[in-house]
């Protein structure tokens, strides 16, 4: 049980583990040590988002002499019981979980066995004993719909990331903000919630565009998004940013070579991922009470965005 057999039953392992957290196991060092291995958790890698965060953990973990692993969850927010079985078998160094929450039949396993973990830009508000690492995404949000007000657009739309995650709220409450700043209404035809890749960011602006009263701009909560809507914007034939300016989030590579090159709020991927490493290889006798850090966002002014034409 205890070297993370997979035959025991799930009743017996989760009794057990329950009796070594209330006694206070923590596995003893002699035996194999811990594998040289960050494991990086995400729900899909199907995005350059993605590869940021990896290039970032392994900035930190190299000069280490750890290596990274991927795993794919296959799951929205928390990993399924499968990976929990893996990773006691596999006693990585440190477990960083991508757009996740933290189970607490998962949290008290990674605990008994002395496997740090940290939340990257996690999905809900963790415990106060989780360590996460995330970004601005409220003054991201405020940063984006306060640049498209300020040159005159009247008519903002958001298209955010799904409901269920505290990013995707975090820049809606934003943007609101900035609405209620400028005067402005953000009726609720104005918003849509996404999924934070192209076909939906496309899909959500063609119904947008076909309004008969338009938005002038719309903001994506991802660049991914913004792409989308600039395809939309073309296949309906409207010049950006001529006639509809277009604003993205994250400034991952592709957005300066998009065109018209993406206006978007840079979100620092890499050092998040970075510092989350970090936290996982301080050594036990230096962490104290589980750490918060949320870096700042900034936003990034190109070509996707100008003063609206009148109509």
């Amino acid at each position: 049980m205890l070297n993370g057999r997979s035959d025991v039953s799930p009743g017996t392992r989760a009794r057990i583990e329950q009796l070594l957290e209330v006694h206070g196991y923590r596995r003893r060092t002699r035996g194999s040590p811990p594998a040289a291995l960050i494991e990086i958790v995400f729900h899909e890698l199907e995005s350059v988002w993605a590869m940021e965060l990896i290039r970032g953990a392994e900035n930190v973990a190299k000069r280490s002499g750890a290596t990274v692993a991927l795993t794919e969850s296959g799951t929205r927010q928390a990993p399924g019981p499968e990976w929990i079985e893996g990773v006691l078998r596999r006693r990585p160094l440190g477990v960083l979980l991508v757009f996740s929450t933290l189970p607490e039949s998962v949290k008290r396993q990674l605990v008994s066995r002395a496997i740090p973990f940290v939340i990257v830009d996690p999905a809900g508000d963790p415990d106060p004993d989780v360590p996460s690492v995330g970004s601005a995404n409220w003054a991201g949000g405020l940063a984006a719909t306060r640049h498209l007000t300020d040159q005159g657009h009247r008519r903002v739309a958001i298209v955010t990331g799904p409901e269920d995650l505290m990013c995707s709220l975090a820049r809606l409450d934003g943007y609101r903000s900035a609405m209620a700043m400028a005067g402005l209404d953000a009726g609720p035809e104005l918003v849509r919630f996404g999924d934070f890749h192209v076909r939906g960011g496309f899909e959500h602006a063609m119904d947008l565009l076909r309004r008969p009263d338009r938005p002038t701009a719309i903001f994506a909560g991802s660049d991914l998004q913004a792409l989308g809507v600039l395809e939309a914007a073309r296949v309906l034939g409207l010049s950006v940013p001529g006639e509809l300016s277009v604003v993205g989030y994250d400034d991952v590579p592709p957005a300066q070579w998009s065109s018209p090159p993406l206006t978007t709020v840079h979100q620092p991927l890499q050092r998040m991922a970075e510092e989350a490493v970090r936290m996982l290889l301080r050594p036990a006798n230096a962490k104290r009470a589980a750490q918060r850090i949320e870096l700042a966002t900034h936003l990034v002014v190109r070509q996707s965005t100008a003063p609206p034409a009148h109509r």
